[in-house]
């Protein structure tokens, strides 16, 4: 990468982040940050604006106006140095080649960042055995299920090692045991390798005891942000209380 990041950057940085399709505004007034080893989880409805905040942080929209920064820089102003800082996990996967084998399109992959030979394949290794696809590698794409797929994904976006994660329901097919992998995969990269992570999910308890911080988004409005404590606290609930009895308070309309 062409500038280390220290464990205290600030790597994600929304500030009145807005955006609107014609007519209809999406997010309003969107502000938070994540710092390098943190979990920040993204969660809302069906149509809060989770989806559409992750793609411009990963660059494909641009906001309507306010400031998004990633590892310092503006993406508006420099794309490519903002894209090798990034690995994106989508809902909506469609790029693999079906006729390749998942080793095969990893390789392809890694070779639009540069990393070939040995230091590809041991790289590629690795991820296929810490995300669950062991053994797996060398089937045709075409012959994955959608939970294999969902997994080739994730071990893509972690190719080139990034320092920021994006991931957009990152285990909603995946089979209990490998969805395990991946949480364990997450964790390490934010606390070992220093990453900071924004995860969009519908799966509150998978969250709950993942996430070091919460962003509940409401018709595109951030209505609670903080870790669970803070949250409990804001709410009045008891500190017992259940992410998805927070979830239902921080939405229920007035």
């Amino acid at each position: 990468m062409e500038r280390e990041l220290s464990g205290h950057d600030k790597f994600i940085v929304c500030n009145h982040l807005n955006k609107s399709f014609g007519q209809r505004t999406v997010l309003r007034e969107v502000t938070f940050e994540v710092r390098g080893g943190d979990i920040l989880a993204l969660v809302g409805r069906n149509g809060a604006g989770k989806t559409t905040l992750l793609k411009i942080l990963a660059t494909l929209i641009t906001p309507t106006d306010g400031m998004v920064l990633i590892g310092g820089e503006d993406p508006s102003r420099n794309q490519l140095r903002v894209k090798r800082m990034i690995g994106f996990v989508s809902s909506e996967e469609r790029s693999f080649y079906w006729r390749l084998t998942g080793r095969q399109n990893l390789q392809f992959f890694a070779s639009l960042h540069g990393i070939n030979g040995k230091e590809g394949r041991k790289r590629i290794d690795r991820l296929l055995d810490a995300i669950g696809l062991e053994g797996k590698g060398d089937l045709r794409f075409r012959e994955y299920s959608t939970g294999m797929k969902q997994a080739l994904g994730i071990a893509r976006a972690m190719l080139h090692d990034p320092p920021v994660l994006l991931l957009d329901e990152p285990t909603r097919s995946l089979s209990p045991d490998v969805a395990r992998k991946a949480r364990q995969l997450f964790h390490d990269m934010a606390k070992r390798e220093g990453k900071a992570i924004l995860i969009a999910s519908h799966n509150l308890s998978e969250l709950e005891g993942l996430a070091d911080h919460v962003a509940i988004l409401h018709q595109g409005t951030i209505r609670a942000l903080g870790d669970m404590p803070t949250l409990h606290q804001q709410a009045g609930l008891s500190g017992h209380g259940t992410l998805e009895a927070l979830f239902d308070h921080f939405t229920r309309e007035v």
